[in-house]
């Protein structure tokens, strides 16, 4: 068995293979070939990946402490630094609602009676 290990789109660091995929990604775009998803399809994607990475434990749980960190702050009103550094991490993504799956499903399927 010959050894691969050093050969192939796999075996590249990440930010090479992101290059090459937005190159490729970019030109689809050009021609007109590229897939654009629909609202119904995205939706769906978006299931799947809740569920997926809900079936994660060690990832949930971890998701848990960071929203337990951000929820349990007792200086929250009172310290203007700690209101900036709120506006800082809701910038970048990381100000997330908590919850649990069965709330997350619980919502989605009223948001999808809304429409």
């Amino acid at each position: 068995m010959s050894d691969t290990s050093k050969r192939g789109f796999a075996s590249m660091d990440e930010d090479k293979q992101r290059e090459i995929a937005s190159k490729g990604g970019k030109a689809a775009h050009e021609k007109g070939t590229a897939h654009e998803f629909t609202s119904e399809e995205a939706r769906e994607a978006g299931r799947k990946g809740g569920e997926t990475t809900s079936q994660d434990r060690e990832f949930m749980a971890e998701i848990g402490r960071e929203g337990g960190k951000h929820s349990h702050r007792s200086d929250r009103s009172d310290n203007e630094d700690n209101e900036d550094n709120e506006d800082k991490e809701e910038e970048e993504g990381k100000g997330t609602q908590g919850g649990s799956h069965e709330q997350h499903v619980k919502a989605g399927k009223q948001s999808h009676k809304n429409k």
